[in-house]
């Protein structure tokens, strides 16, 4: 029998410890989203308006993940991740004590968000300082089933929770998260950090410019998109002028660095916006329940992203990037073709969809991630894939918002496919031609900026 030493036991532990944050943080990504229309009927408010409640929750997270990001460079992790804990914990007990005012929901969810973005930003940095380099490996493939495995049980859990109990509850979990705090904080050592300015202006013309953004995505008010268009034009002008910018400029003169996070976001953001419209379908067209929703619809495909992600890499490392990029777009344009024609056939065909879907996104993320690293010189490769993971979490909410203002517009009831015959289901339907044009459109960008580099 082997006997692990103690500094092992002690690795062992923290790496444990470090799951149990990790899937909590992942898991209030999916876990809201079942609940949509639970939120909308409680309120009596429309999707636009009821989606906000994982957008709120996707930008904050897209937004913090670049801010832990930066400041990590200067600031102590055990601070930082105690920070974003203890918000993200804030939140949680904000959601629980305001669950009947939607505007105290909307801020919990904000909170959430500020707070979960410090568990993937400062979770790589962690395990390389801490883990020793023969043991990295796998704890690096542990977080990576981890989140799997809490993206995939969040739509179960949250279905079953808001189906049976309240939605309201789902506040509640990430609070068990906070009791592996002091034990991931006792491992952590004491640092000592190098005193460096912050790009505050950047991070609020940025902030505030998604904001607006997103909120023209949900009211199509040419205000917001004219605000959010100023605000990004004097952040370039920030840039310029600023000697440690919060964004890194040169990143934005790699055109096929550029491409591939443009790409990634598109294609992501279009997959989340769909993600959360299939809730408001199968309540639409099949009177499901929530809770049968999160099992038997949503959870099948969440977990085909578990079951595909490494076929995917070995099918990249064989075939090539652009081969295996157009293999998931394949998967995921069939998913949408089926909605699209048999929106209201059968609900065994959407969860089909979902599987096919994910599975396909599965593969474009392990394409994006390998293209645009490919970009990238050993010493760039922090703030570039930082800025990846920061843009397709951003498009997410987005996506999110923006499905959540098309579900309210009138011109898209009218029914176009012969073989939906169900009003109900026409607007659905309708929904996925511009879900395919978009994918479409993400392929395009990618097969032409990357067509020559078969690696």
């Amino acid at each position: 029998m082997q006997v692990l030493h103690r500094n092992e036991v002690h690795t062992s532990r923290f790496i444990l410890w470090l799951s149990i944050l990790t899937f909590f943080s992942v898991m209030n990504e999916t876990m809201f989203n079942v609940s949509l229309p639970d939120i909308a009927a409680y309120f009596n408010i429309a999707p636009s308006a009821a989606n906000w409640t994982s957008t709120c929750f996707s930008l904050s997270f897209a937004i913090g993940i670049a801010v832990y990001g930066k400041i990590s460079e200067h600031t102590g992790m055990r601070k930082l991740l105690l920070f974003g804990m203890l918000t993200y914990g804030f939140g949680s007990i904000v959601g629980l004590l305001c669950h009947t005012w939607y505007p105290g929901v909307l801020i919990a969810r904000f909170f959430q968000g500020v707070g979960a973005s410090a568990v993937p930003s400062l979770i790589m940095v962690i395990i390389v300082k801490i883990i020793e380099p023969e043991k990295q490996g796998k704890a690096f493939g542990l977080i990576g089933s981890v989140v799997a495995f809490g993206e995939g049980l969040g739509p179960v859990i949250g279905g079953a929770i808001s189906g049976y109990i309240h939605w309201s509850l789902l506040f509640a979990l990430p609070l068990l998260s906070l009791l592996a705090l002091p034990f991931v904080l006792r491992t952590l050592p004491n640092e000592t950090s190098e005193r460096r300015s912050f790009d505050i202006t950047g991070a609020v013309l940025l902030s505030v410019g998604i904001l607006s953004f997103a909120l023209f995505t949900t009211l199509y008010h040419w205000i917001y998109l004219t605000t959010s268009l100023v605000l990004f034009g004097l952040l370039a002008l920030h840039i310029r002028r600023s000697q440690a910018p919060f964004l890194e400029p040169f990143l934005f003169r790699k055109k096929k660095y550029i491409a591939g996070v443009l790409t990634g976001a598109l294609l992501l953001g279009t997959v989340a916006g769909f993600f959360a419209m299939v809730p408001y379908l199968m309540r639409a067209v099949y009177h499901m329940p929530t809770s049968l929703i999160g099992s038997a619809i949503l959870f099948p495909g969440t977990l085909s992203v578990i079951l595909f992600g490494m076929l995917g890499g070995m099918l990249a490392d064989r075939w090539g990037l652009v081969a295996a990029m157009l293999s998931g777009l394949g998967m995921i344009v069939a998913g949408f073709l089926i909605v699209l024609f048999y929106t209201d056939l059968a609900p065994w065909l959407i969860t089909g969809s979902m599987i096919l879907t994910f599975g396909g996104l599965s593969f474009v993320k392990t394409v994006i991630s390998a293209s645009v690293a490919n970009t990238l010189e050993p010493d760039e490769a922090g703030s570039g894939m930082g800025m990846l993971n920061f843009a397709c979490f951003l498009a997410e909410g987005i996506g999110i918002a923006g499905v959540g203002g098309l579900l309210t517009k009138p011109w898209l009831n009218s029914p176009l496919i012969a073989t939906v015959t169900s009003q109900a289901a026409a607007l659905y339907s309708n929904m996925m031609l511009i879900f395919i044009a978009l994918v479409t459109f993400g392929g395009l960008l990618f097969v032409l900026s990357y067509k020559r580099n078969r690696q």
